[in-house]
């Protein structure tokens, strides 16, 4: 009989980046499944979801303002209708099972599918959970999670440590050194640095680079710069006005394996989907961990690093003032590059997507 499954998570790529890598599994494991995402409106899943071939449908969702703001007084409403169509999606699609992968839609499609008596699985990426999952947990059958200690959390049964699903095509970097030199306009042989703010930008670092990545050219570095969306244009002015060909802005980078080839180290978010890929291609980091995230979980996730010695943090507040020193200094430090690298990979699993959908065959069974 065929199976047919329904994911629903997103809003960043941290969220949809694994739905769709645990997508791909199962449809490997069990071809000729049927497939529907449901995410929230508006938001980048409604976008990328369909790019890679699945059908989506969207729910009207989003979270509340940690700060007073009028759209807070619709959230009711929001939660209402989202309930009501989730129950709807499921009822219709008659899924064999629901899997949660974090972000707005999340939270009501699986409190539907629990009401309605469909199997349900969540996919926790990060140390520090949101109180959605743990809400959730509950209910739900299995909990695949990427970090020791859960149970403080969870109930300690439901867990399964699989460790974060990874796209990859992303984590396949090897002999791709040359072809990223090509694609970026870059020198192969002079040291790069690759600062990724995630699907959305990093403002914090965004801003550093724009006063100071003269800096690192100066250095004789190489820069690539993901700026995200909403600073791309101001980050194209700095790199006009520079006019250096060591200096790369992207607003989005879709091969994200040449950036990693191309990379000798890594700036970046605190996000678990981008630990975890950064821990399977093996590069030394600087996290600087967003500090509006909930539960502030993305300093935790950092410092489970940091305790390991398998990466280097600077605060959200320092970035102005520490984050070029701490990237001049380890980019001219080959030793303690490569204590990172060696740490970190410690920590990397790059089978996820296939452990995860060992748990979702067991629950269907």
């Amino acid at each position: 009989m065929k199976k047919k499954f329904i994911i629903s998570g997103g809003g960043t790529g941290g969220h949809i980046f694994p739905a769709l890598a645990i997508a791909k599994a199962l449809k490997r494991r069990f071809p000729g499944a049927d497939f529907l995402f449901v995410g929230a409106r508006g938001k980048m899943e409604m976008e990328k979801v369909p790019e890679q071939g699945f059908a989506i449908k969207g729910l009207w969702i989003s979270g509340l303002k940690r700060k007073w703001s009028i759209s807070n007084l619709l959230f009711p409403l929001k939660l209402i209708s989202s309930l009501w169509n989730a129950r709807k999606i499921i009822k219709g699609f008659r899924p064999d099972i629901v899997i949660g992968v974090g972000g707005f839609a999340s939270g009501p499609t699986l409190w539907m599918a629990n009401k309605l008596r469909v199997p349900t699985l969540i996919q926790e990426q990060n140390s520090f959970p949101g109180i959605t999952n743990r809400l959730l947990a509950k209910k739900v059958e299995k909990i695949c999670v990427a970090y020791d200690g859960l149970e403080k959390f969870f109930p300690a049964g439901k867990i399964v440590k699989t460790g974060n699903p990874i796209r990859r095509e992303v984590i396949e970097i090897a002999g791709k050194r040359p072809e990223a030199a090509v694609f970026f306009g870059l020198d192969a042989s002079q040291k790069t640095i690759l600062f990724v703010g995630g699907s959305l930008g990093a403002l914090a670092v965004n801003e550093t680079l724009s006063h100071q990545v003269k800096r690192l050219l100066d250095e004789g570095v190489q820069v690539i710069w993901q700026t995200g969306a909403y600073y791309y244009e101001k980050a194209m002015l700095v790199s006009r006005e520079l006019s250096s060909p060591a200096l790369v802005v992207r607003d989005f980078i879709k091969r994200m394996d040449l950036a990693y080839a191309m990379a000798d180290m890594v700036v970046s978010r605190a996000g678990a989907i981008a630990i975890s890929e950064i821990a399977a291609v093996g590069k030394a980091a600087i996290f600087v961990p967003l500090p509006t995230a909930a539960e502030d979980h993305q300093r935790m996730n950092a410092l489970a690093l940091v305790e390991n010695d398998a990466a280097l943090m600077v605060s959200n507040s320092e970035t102005d003032r520490k984050l070029i020193d701490t990237c001049v200094a380890l980019i001219n430090d080959e030793a303690k590059q490569a204590d990172l690298e060696r740490n970190i990979q410690k920590m990397a699993v790059k089978d996820a997507d296939e452990r995860i959908a060992d748990v979702v065959a067991e629950i269907i069974r």
